[in-house]
């Protein structure tokens, strides 16, 4: 299952490349990103699947690593996923033995999420994974172009948190919406 896998994934990884080296090389710096996360992601998940742990469950293990004990509802926001989703993903965890939810006597209302002993385990068999994944990624670049992709890349994320903050502001959709009209 695993050979076929990474079968699939390299040839996934072959049309991609012909895609941006001889398809569309200067398509939009969007699609490029995307497809280094898809990248990164694949590497990722074909190593977690050699310890049976789904990507998806990877996000929710880093976060708890960083912050054990958030609630159900936190855990979703700090994912950037729906509860629904963090609610699959956790009862898939919980029956793995990963996470345990409860909820405290004083707060009956949020459910809480806690690492197991088996899921603080993990932590030490999977973060050397992804920094494995992340010394592949970056393996032929000097440390003068891996700080510039960082500092591009945060100034992206910058430029387009700046952007959400404008388009929530009710004040500028308003104005938007009533000069946009004819």
């Amino acid at each position: 299952m695993a050979k076929k896998a990474g079968k699939e994934s390299a040839e996934v990884a072959s049309r991609m490349l012909q895609h941006w080296h001889e398809g569309v090389p200067d398509d939009r710096l969007a699609h490029l990103v995307k497809d280094a996360t898809r990248s990164f992601l694949r590497s990722l998940q074909t190593r977690l699947a050699r310890h049976d742990v789904q990507l998806g469950h990877w996000t929710f293990l880093r976060i708890l690593w960083e912050k054990d004990g958030l609630t159900q509802a936190e855990l979703s926001a700090e994912a950037g996923v729906m509860a629904p989703t963090t609610a699959i993903a956790l009862k898939a965890m919980e029956e793995l033995g990963y996470v345990l939810r409860k909820q405290l006597p004083d707060n009956r209302k949020s459910i809480y999420v806690f690492l197991t002993p088996a899921g603080k385990r993990l932590k030490a068999k999977l973060v050397p994974l992804a920094e494995e994944v992340n010394a592949l990624a970056i393996r032929s670049l000097t440390d003068a172009h891996i700080s510039i992709v960082r500092r591009s890349l945060l100034k992206i994320i910058d430029n387009l948190a700046s952007d959400e903050c404008i388009q929530d502001d009710p004040k500028r959709t308003g104005a938007a919406q009533s000069s946009a009209r004819p």
